[in-house]
């Protein structure tokens, strides 16, 4: 890494805005950084760019930077997340002959009654030899985590009574549209391309499965964070400062004007707009939904690296590879995430630090205050759509409650 130089590699989603924008809008060059910016079409190559030197950072989704740093599918390469880019902002579509029937309206389904109608349309497609079939967008990503963990509370067996497949996010679209899977849960603009090409309906949005689920990361190779400490530093306040400006409804239609750029994302701009505000199309031809929370990614110190949240991502990456909870793999995976770079970075800014790196996932009801070393901390309503909460502290006895 060159001093005042960064290549950062990226997918073409909303959520890749913060180091696009920091770039763009002169937030990088306020701290003395050039952003270099790196696109590619699968999180596999994201990762191989990052761990073979051809990059510096990357956007990511937060499980392939816990499997990476455990050797999951390959050798172990230690990474650091020190920023998280956003919650949220997945949704499960589905296409339209299955969406047909189960769902009803022109709104968003509610996580039960659908699942409850899926499992009865997955359960007569076993019988007829031909299961339903997910795509999601990595092994190790949220959207399989977020889909496996609602089908499986619903009563659906994932890999026994619906398949779930892996596509790039740019290609979902045109997967449900030649019929090659019957469902996906993946980043926009891609739910919303599918919806206007006519081919999909969106059913739910992650944020009704689990309200702060932690989605994209900045990531980087411990090495680097080692060398390049002070140029990291650097780098995380230039992305704190883009998620405000990310944020501010003023800013909505020039970003999504850059982040439609064939550089970029290479996507229509309207469902760009909307889902950077909050708005969900859910059907063709129908009028955007504002969806709450739908995008996560400045308040409420959104872009913290809890520990905890690592550790509810490592539970179930054992969960689904049928691997036993290991105390030192949980360490890993919880020391990935990185608190005290993001609190060392933005010492004396003003911005609200947590002064825990963990908490209760899911267990926070309505609008509290939590501990804060700086600034006044807020944090919302964060619940999993089934009412657990998770103890980080006892991964084990999570996992035996499950269904």
């Amino acid at each position: 890494m060159a001093h005042d130089k960064i290549r950062i590699g990226f997918l073409p989603l909303v959520d890749a805005a913060l180091p696009i924008l920091a770039r763009e809008q002169g937030f990088a060059e306020a701290e003395g950084l050039e952003i270099e910016l790196v696109r590619d079409t699968t999180w596999a190559t994201v990762r191989d760019r990052l761990l073979y030197g051809h990059t510096d950072a990357a956007h990511m989704v937060a499980p392939l930077a816990i499997a990476t740093a455990l050797g999951r599918g390959r050798p172990a390469v230690p990474l650091a997340v020190p920023f998280v880019l956003g919650l949220n902002g997945n949704a499960i579509t589905l296409a339209l002959p299955l969406a047909q029937q189960v769902l009803d309206g022109d709104g968003l389904g509610d996580p039960v009654t659908l699942g409850a109608r899926l499992k009865v349309v997955a359960a007569a497609r076993m019988a007829a030899g031909r299961r339903l079939r997910f795509g999601v967008v990595h092994r190790y990503s949220s959207h399989n985590y977020m889909l496996r963990y609602w089908l499986a509370a619903v009563g659906i067996r994932p890999d026994m009574d619906v398949e779930i497949v892996t596509i790039g996010p740019t290609f979902a679209a045109d997967a449900l549209a030649v019929g090659e899977v019957d469902g996906i849960c993946v980043g926009e603009p891609w739910n919303s391309v599918a919806v206007d090409r006519g081919v999909g309906r969106i059913a739910l949005v992650t944020a009704q499965i689990w309200r702060r689920g932690v989605e994209k990361v900045l990531a980087l190779r411990e090495e680097t964070v080692g060398e390049h400490g002070e140029v990291v530093q650097r780098l995380i306040r230039a992305l704190h400062a883009a998620a405000a400006h990310f944020i501010d409804p003023a800013t909505r239609d020039a970003s999504a004007a850059i982040l439609a750029r064939p550089d970029y994302l290479d996507a229509p701009v309207d469902p760009i707009a909307r889902a950077i505000g909050d708005r969900v199309r859910v059907v063709a031809g129908a009028e955007p939904l504002h969806v709450p929370d739908f995008m996560f990614q400045y308040r409420e110190a959104a872009n913290f690296p809890w520990r905890s949240q690592a550790a509810w991502l490592y539970s179930q990456m054992v969960r689904w590879d049928g691997t036993p909870v290991a105390a030192d793999e949980a360490r890993i995976a919880q020391n990935t995430f990185r608190p005290d770079l993001y609190r060392a970075a933005l010492a004396g800014s003003g911005a609200p630090l947590p002064g825990a790196s963990s908490k209760l996932e899911g267990a926070i009801g309505g609008t509290v205050a939590a501990g804060s070393t700086q600034g006044r901390l807020m944090l919302g309503s964060d619940p999993f759509f089934d009412g657990r909460s998770f103890d980080p502290d006892d991964i084990a006895g999570y996992l035996r409650a499950l269904p």
